[in-house]
């Protein structure tokens, strides 16, 4: 091969050399940018989560009263639960049927 060809090889690679590291350098900064915004975040949080809370003094701890008030908390809280996902279902069949409206304009409303 003629040595022009070398030449052209040669600075070929150097270039697409030189473009990988400058494409690696600018999404590492990048990278370094994201991971600081979301170490921040989580530094936020984890230092919320470490602030005692306040809590309710009138109440001793559950352990420390009949076993009957622990279930009763539970079932209140599982009431809770059930509505809530209720609720959660109810919006689901609102929002299919408004799609299946929105894909068939020839089925009447079912609400």
């Amino acid at each position: 091969m003629p040595w022009w060809i070398w030449l052209v090889l040669t600075i070929a690679m150097i270039a697409s050399l030189a473009a990988g590291t400058v494409y690696a350098i600018k999404h590492g900064l990048r990278a370094l940018h994201t991971v600081g915004k979301v170490s921040a975040q989580f530094s936020k949080r984890f230092e919320a989560m470490a602030e005692p809370v306040e809590s309710d003094p009138d109440q001793p701890a559950v352990f420390t009263q009949p076993l009957r008030v622990a279930a009763q908390r539970y079932s209140d809280a599982h009431v809770d639960v059930i509505k809530r996902d209720n609720r959660k279902r109810n919006r689901h069949v609102r929002q299919w049927a408004r799609w299946d409206r929105f894909n068939n304009p020839e089925v009447p409303a079912q609400e």
